[in-house]
């Protein structure tokens, strides 16, 4: 996917008479070594009685070489180019080995051949003190370079400045400000000061409005954009000469189209020429216009495609609703961290640390922006195949009509912060919700990790291991067991409470769970204890009968009472019922309350509607 523009560059010198016109040397062709392709170029000059001769320089640069045999009333220069401005990462490259940390020393015959770009050309009193404040070594080359780029942007005002020639390093770090030129330049020289071979660059800048507005940091012009730039460029074995914009404090990218690199500015020039005393009126334009742009993520389809795909879902959205169809649709989208996007946590690894806290200030603020008075609840998502866990998954619940389901957020903990409740926290809120539903408080039951269990996995490792000390790494059932011996295995690790509801009697109901050594051990294993209840082990009726069933989820829905009249209701405490919510039937859902990190969790007992 690309964007194709054309660049076109006009220049216009106007003399107030016919005047002789040296030789001139016009540096406005794409160097060879543009990252940028090139896929068209023209050059066009009047007077058109010219001759024109393309050379290169020894650095390797074009340059026209143009002769004009008779006197001229104007000089005319302008240049057409189209440009492919696919997206270039400035950071692929390797760096050869001793190159890695700063600083290193170039090879023998390697610093022979840079010498023209080594050698220091300035070296004040400013320049000097400057060159203090940058730590000189770091154990990453690239690393140095970013932050020496930045610390220069961040240190030097950028200005328009028509005055010809560069200013010298001390002018512009007195004055703290200067153009594209002058920072170009003083970051040449602060980089030979430092042992590195760096050259001056002059070119073209291409900027191109975003497509959507950034999401970290500037989102660029407010509009297509392009003049002629001046930038550094260093070298750095393995990776070759690597463009560095101390104006913008970013590594050169695509809009970044070299003209000519020479190892000073003056050899540099765009124009090189002169001409008969005389006045000048002297005008120039840049110009980009986008020629040919493929569809792509951020900007797939074009204005007018966009009106016809709209006009089309209305008819179809027509027709839906004159056959009372209902679709519902749901959609992934994939986020990946902008400070560290080939982390394992973006690309490979089910969990992170930045991804469950960033997943959560989303979660929070989609909730802000859609469904405020929603209930926020964390749960299982996918489980994919060679991971030993299913994937969490947070969902939000709300009502259509805007009532609130859940009145202050305060009260929701955030996984991601440690909080300060005790197991005994588990067994009182179960206590409480109980006693809030009407149901017999002795339902409520203890719940415990299987001793004899973890006693055999303490026993299967290593000879001289303690498994409070050692690192387990990424075996969760190691994991598990040195969890289980902190805490010590005399004391439950959650609490239970059957719970469902009866739709013949509109109540919640409850029942005893009985166990043959009279105790309720869960399932070994790293899960929520809701989903390790040992229902094998449960003993229950031979007349079991399932618990009545909801009406069919194809009937019309009716709609909810309002949040008043819930909380008048089923919002009070329930009436304490003689058979304490015992239900006739034997029930197998169950509520469960538990401490992780010293948060409250509860695990839902499975519904078969929301309502």
């Amino acid at each position: 996917m690309s964007i194709r523009v054309a660049l076109h560059h006009h220049t216009r010198y106007r003399f107030d008479k016919p005047v002789k016109l040296s030789p001139h040397v016009f540096r406005l062709r794409p160097a060879v070594h543009s990252r940028t392709p090139i896929e068209s170029y023209s050059l066009r000059i009047e007077p058109d009685e010219h001759f024109i001769n393309w050379q290169q320089d020894p650095f390797g640069n074009y340059m026209a070489r143009v002769v004009f045999p008779e006197k001229a009333r104007e000089l005319v220069v302008e240049v057409d180019l189209v440009a492919n401005m696919t997206i270039i990462n400035p950071f692929d490259f390797f760096v050869e080995e001793y190159a890695g940390a700063f600083p290193f020393e170039y090879t023998p015959e390697l610093r022979e051949e840079l010498l023209p770009y080594l050698k220091v050309r300035e070296d004040g009193p400013l320049l000097k003190k400057w060159l203090k404040t940058i730590p000189d070594s770091n154990e990453n080359s690239v690393f140095f370079l970013v932050d020496l780029n930045r610390l220069l942007f961040e240190h030097i005002d950028y200005t328009v400045r028509m005055e010809p020639g560069v200013q010298s390093c001390e002018t512009t770090l007195e004055k703290r400000s200067g153009s594209c030129r002058d920072s170009g330049w003083l970051l040449v020289q602060i980089l030979r000061h430092f042992g590195l071979a760096a050259r001056f660059v002059s070119g073209y800048l291409v900027q191109l409005t975003a497509d959507v507005p950034s999401l970290d940091g500037p989102s660029g012009p407010s509009q297509d954009f392009t003049d002629l730039h001046a930038w550094a460029e260093v070298y750095i074995p393995g990776a070759g000469w690597i463009g560095l914009d101390p104006t913008s404090g970013l590594f050169a990218g695509e809009g970044h189209i070299p003209l000519a690199c020479t190892p000073d500015p003056a050899s540099a020039a765009p124009v090189t020429g002169a001409t008969d005393p005389t006045e000048v009126a002297f005008s120039f334009s840049n110009e980009v216009t986008r020629i040919h742009e493929d569809p792509r993520v951020t900007k797939p389809y074009s204005d007018a495609q966009w009106s016809d795909i709209l006009a089309l879902g209305d008819r179809v959205e027509e027709r839906l609703e004159a056959g009372d169809v209902r679709l519902t649709m749901g959609g992934e989208p994939t986020f990946v961290g902008l400070d560290d996007p080939d982390a394992p946590e973006w690309n490979t690894a089910a969990d992170g640390r930045r991804k469950r806290e960033r997943a959560e200030d989303l979660f929070w603020r989609l909730r802000e922006e859609f469904a405020p008075g929603a209930v926020m609840h964390y749960g299982q998502g996918k489980w994919y195949p060679g991971e030993p866990l299913p994937r969490w998954a947070m969902n939000c619940f709300w009502r259509v009509d805007g009532e609130p389901v859940w009145r202050d957020p305060k009260l929701l903990a955030t996984p991601a912060k440690k909080g300060k409740h005790t197991v005994a926290a588990a067994h009182d809120f179960a206590v409480a919700l109980a006693e809030r539903l009407g149901i017999g408080t002795d339902y409520v039951m203890p719940a415990w990790e299987d001793a004899l269990y973890f006693l055999w996995s303490e026993g299967q490792l290593p000879e001289g291991m303690d498994p409070l000390k050692a690192d387990l790494g990424k075996n969760l059932e190691r994991q598990k067991l040195r969890e289980v011996l902190r805490q010590g295995m005399g004391e439950p690790v959650g609490h239970v409470l059957p719970l469902g509801w009866d739709f013949g009697a509109n109540a919640w109901r409850s029942c005893a769970w009985r166990f043959r050594d009279g105790r309720l051990f869960l399932v070994p294993g790293n899960s929520p204890r809701g989903l390790r209840l040992p229902f094998d082990a449960l003993e229950s009726s031979d007349e079991e009968k399932p618990p009545p069933q909801a009406a069919s989820q194809l009937q019309e829905p009716v709609a909810l009472p309002a949040r008043d009249q819930l909380d008048a209701t089923a919002g009070a405490p329930a009436r304490r019922r003689s058979d304490a919510g015992k239900s006739a039937n034997f029930i197998r859902t169950a509520l469960c309350v538990e401490v992780r990190d010293g948060n409250l969790f509860m695990f839902l007992p499975p519904l078969t509607s929301l309502e």
